[in-house]
This record gives structure tokens, sequence and C-alpha cells, in this order.
């Protein structure tokens, strides 16, 4: 029988703490080393987002490693977008067909502490407080720093980095062997902001969230507030509070971060802008003056691995802007296709390598590709008319010929069809669509028994759906 290689893991964030579990399952001896101290005894640090979008596929990992009930538990329902327009009004599209088909808000850093005890029971070794400096990949060693900056080496197994999107095992790899690396800036940032637990806000805006509960808005709703370039958006927290993200171009004429220099241009930019949001973020000026301005971008590589020594997945490997809330999921789905992979191969790291990097790097352009568009309808189209006619028609086709129509949100948010397959099937549907409102922009007026015989004699079925 092979022997099962040891693994070292660089990054014990979200996606390594998973994909340690999930190895270490499989009989692997799995060491891991984060940068970061445990948040577990330190607190979680934040600078990164403070909530995510768990979808289907997220989830699917989590079932696969005994963990999804336990997450759900720390979660909000999400049903749709509720999107805010400039009067104040606000109206709820749904994601999927009903509440079967929803999305949850965790909390960043009480899903990576449950990773690491999932983990850490399955018998993965941790060590934190430990920065990768270098690694020299003919002597299987790696180099790391403490805190106080004091190095020593230390020998390795199978090298992964889930390190994210600034990996230091990328940077290690690209000296030793060139990996293709392309990182396309998407030229705007967001700021992180917080609405608090109704009860901290005054009685009268109490009011705005209609009685529910703890929350000053509808609890499971993503919230939108789009403005043709730039938006707003807002995500409950099981206590009661929304993290708020402003997004805007980073530089450039106002609006952008670099014409907000202050809470006082801020504040007088979201009275305009956002009215009755500024209302409901007591702390406002202290938001926004002392929380960074984080960058987007998104990375390319032509290579995510060093013949059978070291490999990267998730972020570290194909970091994405967070607009189709796919970035978790992603990765998650990369720990299950590698934990399978390397426990059928243990003895082939070379050739399991390889084919992660074939099986997901299609899936993973593709999902990017996606999440840039996202940005677009999110913060433009989602109040558009000819966006909103596409939908409607989209949704009767939906009930009509659910086997030859699905929503591309829905294909990618709530099944397990490849990102790449819901990319183009999503284009050509779209083209029918245009086609059809082309020649009647009235949905109300449209023959949907004629529109639906259109895509049953143009498109093939779908395949056979897996939802969880």
């Amino acid at each position: 029988m092979t022997q099962s290689p040891r693994i070292t893991l660089i990054g014990g964030g979200l996606v390594g703490a998973l994909l340690a579990q999930q190895l270490a399952q499989r009989g692997f001896a799995v060491e891991v080393f984060e940068k970061r101290p445990d948040p577990r005894l330190a607190g979680f640090l934040g600078g990164r987002s403070i909530n995510l979008a768990l979808a289907e596929r997220g989830l699917q990992a989590l079932r696969s490693a005994g963990l999804a009930d336990d997450v759900l538990q720390r979660a909000v329902m999400m049903r749709g977008r509720m999107v805010h327009d400039r009067d104040g009004h606000s109206a709820l599209q749904r994601y999927g067909v009903d509440d079967s088909e929803v999305i949850w808000s965790v909390s960043r850093g009480a899903l990576n502490m449950l990773l690491l005890d999932a983990a850490e029971a399955a018998g993965v070794t941790f060590h934190f407080g430990q920065s990768l400096v270098a690694a020299d990949f003919e002597r299987q060693r790696i180099r790391l720093a403490d805190a106080a900056g004091v190095e020593r080496e230390q020998t390795v197994g199978l090298l992964i980095g889930a390190d994210g999107a600034g990996s230091a095992l990328r940077t290690a790899m690209n000296a030793h062997a060139p990996l293709g690396e392309r990182i396309e800036a998407l030229g705007h940032g967001y700021k992180e902001l917080e609405i608090p637990p109704a009860d901290e806000l005054a009685a009268t805006l109490q009011q705005l969230g209609g009685g529910r509960d703890q929350y000053a808005l509808e609890p499971h709703a993503l919230h939108i507030w789009p403005r043709g370039g730039y938006m707003c958006i807002a995500l409950p927290n099981t206590e009661g509070s929304f993290t708020v993200t402003l997004f805007l171009p980073a530089q450039g004429a106002a609006p952008s971060f670099a014409s907000l220099p202050g809470s006082t241009a801020a504040a007088a930019f979201f009275s305009e802008q956002f009215p009755g949001l500024l209302s409901l973020i007591p702390r406002f000026a202290e938001d926004f003056d002392h929380n960074p301005v984080g960058t987007l971008s998104t990375l390319y590589l032509d290579r995510w691995h060093l013949d059978g020594r070291a490999l990267l997945v998730g972020d570290a490997a194909h970091a994405i802007v967070p607009f189709h809330g796919q970035g978790m999921n992603c990765g998650f789905e990369d720990t299950v296709v590698l934990a399978n992979l390397l426990a059928a191969a243990p003895g082939d790291s070379t050739e399991v390598f390889a084919e992660f990097q074939r099986v997901r790097q299609p899936n993973a352009d593709a999902i990017a590709a996606m999440a840039l568009e996202n940005y677009v309808e999110m913060r433009d189209s989602v109040a558009d008319p000819h966006y909103l006619a596409k939908r409607e028609l989209g949704a009767l086709l939906a009930a009509r010929i659910p086997a030859h129509y699905m929503a591309r949100y829905r294909m990618v948010t709530f099944t397990h069809l490849p990102y790449a397959y819901a990319l183009e099937r999503g284009r050509a549907q779209d083209q029918l669509l245009e086609q059809l409102l082309r020649e009647n922009p009235n949905v109300a007026t449209i023959d949907i028994d004629a529109a639906a015989a259109l895509f049953v004699s143009t498109l093939p079925p779908l395949p056979a759906l897996r939802h969880g």
C-alpha cells in the first residue's frame, strides 16, 4: 500500500483550515503554518471583509466535512437583494424560486474558528504566528519567521499554499519558476461601516426595521443601494448588526475615495446619495476615518503548481472580486476536489496537482469573469428597466421550461454545475432573451409558448441538477 505523504499547508484561514480537516479525515498527516495568531486565543484580527455569503457550493463542501449544520446555526438567511432607490423606497429581488434557494451571511471570524476546531479534532497540527519567508523546493525546506522576526528552518512534505491573495508561497514559487502571474486591478476600492443592532439606535430609527426583532433593516436580505458607477451593500450579522460596505472608484473625479478625504465629506456624500442610510450608522465618522480602503483585483496564473512539490489553492491561485459572493465558495469547492484527488492517488502528487489545475482552472476563470459582470449588475442593472424585463421573462421561462431555462445566477449559486458551464449556458440564454425583447420589449405581451419553443429548439436540456 502506498504511504500517504506528509502535507505542509501554508495558511490556516477558511480554505486552509477546511482543506486541512478534509485531508486529515482521509488519513494524511497535516501540518499548518499560519502567520496570524490563533484567533481563538487572540481574538479574530480583521482587515478583510467581516462577513461572507455562503452558497450551495460552499455548503456542499461543508456537508462533506460534516460541518454544514454547525455553520448554518451561526448564519443568517438572505432570500434576495433588497434594492433601495434614491427616493427611499425598497423592493426585494429574490435570488431563487423560494426559500429552498437562499444564501447565508456568515461571520468570517466565527467560521474560521469553527473550522480550526474541526481540523484540530481531525488530528491537524497548527503553528500560529509563523510567516513564510522563503522556500527551498529542491531541499524541501522552508524558512519561517515568528512575530518577533526570529527565523527558523523547517523540513516540509507536499507544500500547499492556501495563504490568500497575497500568498507568500506563490511569491516563493514564482521566484523559483515564473507562474505567469497577472493581477488586474478593478480600479475600485471598498470601505466597511456598521449599522448596530436596533436597540442601539434612536427610537424613531428603530421603526425602520418594521419591528424585526433586533435588526434595523429587514434581516433576511442582502441590501443594495445601487447608484450606477458605485454602490453600498449591507449584510446581516447574527447579533442584529449589519456590515455595510461602500464600493467606489479609488481615484478620479467625485464620487471616488480620492474625492472623500475624510468623514465630513463622506457624510455629505451619504446624505445626498444614500438617504436614510447615514442615520443608521451612528459611528460613521469613526468608522470612515479609521477603517482602511480595501483594494479589489483579479489574479490569474498560467501555472498553479511546481511539478509535484508545491500547489496553490483558493485565493492564492485565483483571487476574484467579491461581487458574486463566490470567492469562499469556489475555494471550498477546491478543497473537496483536491482532497479526493490526493486520496485516490496519494503517491503521485505530480499527476494530482496537474489534474487539479486542469479541472479547476477553467472554472476559476469563469467565476472571475462572472464576478466582474456582477459588479455592473449590482451597482447599475438591478434598477434598470431592461434588466428587470429580462429578469421577469426569465422567471416565466424557468416556470414553464425548467429543463431548458435556469437563470445564470441560480446555476452558479444553487447548483453544482461547473462555473464554466454556467458562464457558457448563461451567455447562450441571454442572447435568446435579448432577441425576444428586441422583437417585443413588453414582457406582458410576449407569447410565452412561442418563447419557450424557441429555447427548447435552440438549446439542449440542462444537465441533471444536483442541489444539496
